[in-house]
């Protein structure tokens, strides 16, 4: 049986706790597999309920793309203390249809990552399935492995 190898690592990040401690053990694991993270940020401009009242797209997108650079300059201070080789990306949903689960789908085959890590809020029950569950979409459909971390 042959051992993983980890050239290129998928970091998912949002800025919160849970993703904070997917970076860890994304840069441990880059550290020790001299690998490349590519850590994205989704813009999802679309996720809020259709009732829960008006709201301005456009705006809503400038505000996740300033939260989205804020956690990428997190993720970057980290990476460059360890000499990391790090890319950063703020990718957007193609619209109400697609899902942040597909957005990093996508960014996965285009970066050819052979590891995705992420973090979950462990979400249970009735709450996970409202909110839908983005580590479960990416779980579910990843052509590589996940490692899924809980805040």
């Amino acid at each position: 049986m042959s051992k993983p190898t980890y050239g290129t690592i998928l970091l998912a990040v949002d800025g919160s706790g849970s993703a904070r401690r997917a970076t860890q053990e994304a840069l441990a694991l880059a550290v020790l597999a001299h690998a490349r993270v590519h850590a994205v940020y989704v813009v999802h401009k679309w996720g809020l309920a259709p009732y829960s009242g008006y709201y301005d797209p456009e705006a809503l997108g400038r505000v996740l793309n300033e939260d989205g650079r804020l956690a990428l300059d997190e993720v970057r201070r980290a990476m460059n203390a360890q000499e990391v080789r790090l890319s950063v990306e703020i990718c957007e949903t193609l619209g109400k249809s697609d899902s942040i689960a597909e957005c990093l789908q996508r960014c996965a085959k285009t970066q050819e990552a052979d590891l995705i890590v992420m973090g979950t809020h462990g979400r249970h029950g009735v709450s996970r399935a409202v909110l839908g569950s983005v580590a479960e979409g990416v779980l579910r459909f990843s052509s590589c492995p996940v490692l899924v971390v809980h805040g």
